[in-house]
């Protein structure tokens, strides 16, 4: 499979030529680059090292009919810390050819999908996380009046390589109701999604052929919103301790309830999920995997995601797996919430004051399924809405205030629970609370200067935070920042401080971003999805730029 991509590139080549004189056709696409020079790192082999990743995505769209797509990626001398190793050199990474009509489309190449909420099927790109989980294959489309569907097949990527697991499935969505006068629709969907793998040891107790299906509906009105999905996956082998086990086998399933209401100046949102051995991936034995890789689905936290240093300490990250690292820590996915509710105070009332006022309060709780567990027999009984030992929970309030033309800040209480033991198989249990105050001054002449400050107070673990930031807008296209965290009360690792001094320039579609300090080690979130990152202390270069 790999041999076919430089001949699909020629191709490519071949006939960019002769369509780029065609009118009614257009080129377009986009360079970024992330350079590290690590002055320090956790990791010795960064040591005193520099790294790179940096991505060529070129698009041509010939009549709005045909679009070429190709990327180049390069991990030059290496790739950044804590990606996958087997990230390196410059090589073709995707590469697709889509044609498309009123009501049909086509795509051969590389694949980007979402089925339903994506606890089925999500393939996408997070350059920041180092995922990108698309598929190598063949993909249609069909579209007409209120019917919609997709079939799909094909292999997924695995870094600069492909995976043996063979994917295949479609989607379909069907429009019951619409009104377009009073915005009522009710649509129902049905999907279904299969990994073929046959592995290659002995004979296990289970099918080459793993099936999954979803089946789920939404329903919109003028004001309020809902949806429900439910996704089954038949019987598959655990992975445990990265051994795929010969006796322990389980089927998955997964709910999720999303309940909305808004209307002028108030809005909230309702949502459930419970997840029981929902991790897919297209090779088994890749099941938990610190970079994401072959990963089927998509399983963010849904927790509130946060802007702050000190709020993005101890984040949370999705249960979905069965784990049964020993006798104390045995899981088998997760069960719980998370509500928002957001309100406008009007101008000219008590709370609104002159400019009004805006509050959002979010509440979510997350645990591990209740139910019998047996570690001997590799075996578990749940019950289905039982809520077994506490993973994670947190109440926040923000409350965003302009008190003149010039001046507006943000108030954050944050209130949290985080178990290191079940949530990172480690050690210990954390409640903490966090305040943050963010303040911006608008100046003459297009400037402006914010200034932050925040504290996490905890007895637990590493104990006491503190941390500050000042931010100075020049203009519109030119900042610069200096932002500082301070483990004060951790006298064991001697009080750590992680201090960072950037600057920042835009131009049009282009940006380019200078830094230098320490960052702290940890779990990285973008999107409710995490993976961690070591400490190091370096100087940065980010450049991207849209053409």
């Amino acid at each position: 499979m790999k041999s076919n991509k430089p001949f699909l590139f020629l191709i490519f080549l071949s006939v960019l030529p002769k369509i780029y004189s065609q009118s009614d056709s257009f080129f377009y696409g986009s360079f970024e680059t992330n350079g590290v020079y690590y002055q320090e790192s956790e990791s010795l082999a960064y040591d005193k090292k520099f790294a790179s990743n940096s991505y060529l995505n070129l698009k041509y769209n010939l009549n709005n009919k045909f679009v070429f797509d190709l990327q180049t990626e390069s991990y030059n001398p290496q790739p950044l810390q804590n990606y996958s190793d087997l990230l390196e050199d410059t090589f073709i990474s995707t590469f697709s050819i889509n044609f498309n009509t009123n009501d049909f489309n086509i795509t051969t190449g590389t694949i980007y999908e979402q089925f339903g909420s994506g606890i089925l099927l999500r393939t996408w790109e997070d350059r920041q996380l180092g995922i990108n989980n698309s598929l190598l294959g063949i993909r249609a489309s069909y579209k007409k009046q209120n019917l919609n569907l997709v079939l799909l097949g094909g292999y997924q990527k695995k870094s600069n390589t492909i995976s043996e697991g063979k994917v295949f499935g479609f989607d379909s969505e069907f429009t019951v109701y619409e009104n377009s006068t009073t915005f009522n629709n009710l649509v129902v969907g049905l999907s279904y999604l299969g990994r073929l793998e046959a592995p290659h040891y002995v004979s296990y107790p289970f099918n080459d052929l793993t099936n999954s299906f979803s089946g789920r509906f939404d329903y919109n009105s003028n004001s309020f919103y809902s949806n429900y999905e439910y996704v089954y996956k038949s019987e598959d082998g655990i992975v445990k301790d990265e051994v795929l086990s010969e006796t322990f086998v389980r089927s998955g399933n997964a709910h999720i309830l999303n309940l909305g209401y808004f209307k002028s100046g108030i809005g909230l949102d309702f949502t459930f999920r419970r997840l029981e051995n929902m991790g897919f991936y297209s090779e088994r034995i890749e099941f938990g995997n610190p970079y994401f890789e072959t990963t089927l689905n998509y399983l963010p936290a849904l927790t509130k995601q946060h802007d702050y240093l000190l709020t993005n300490i101890n984040v949370y990250q999705s249960q979905p797996n069965v784990s049964f690292q020993d006798p104390s820590i045995m899981k088998a996915g997760e069960i719980g919430f998370q509500f928002d509710a957001y309100y406008n105070f009007k101008k000219e009332t008590f709370f609104g004051g002159k400019y009004g006022t805006k509050i959002s309060l979010n509440i979510s709780k997350w645990n591990n399924l209740k139910g019998s567990y047996d570690y001997e027999n590799e075996d578990y009984d749940l019950d289905f809405l039982g809520f077994g030992v506490k993973y994670f929970s947190e109440q926040s309030l923000e409350i965003r205030k302009k008190w003149s033309e010039n001046f507006n800040n943000i108030i954050l209480l944050v209130n949290r629970y985080y178990n290191k033991k079940y949530a990172e198989d480690s050690f210990g249990e954390i409640d903490s609370k966090i305040v943050v105050f963010d303040n911006t001054l608008k100046l003459k002449n297009k400037k402006s200067l914010r200034f932050e400050l925040q504290h996490l107070f905890t007895e637990d673990d590493k104990k006491n935070w503190f941390g500050y930031g000042l931010e100075y807008n020049f203009n519109f296209n030119f900042n610069a920042y200096f932002n500082s965290i301070v483990n004060y009360e951790n006298e064991i690792a001697g009080k750590p401080t992680y201090s960072n001094f950037g600057v920042s320039y835009s131009k049009n579609a282009n940006k380019l971003i200078l830094s230098y300090g320490k960052q702290r080690g940890g779990l990285m979130c973008f999107g409710g999805v995490c993976r961690y990152v070591p400490e190091y202390k370096g100087l940065s270069l980010s450049i991207i730029s849209s053409f």
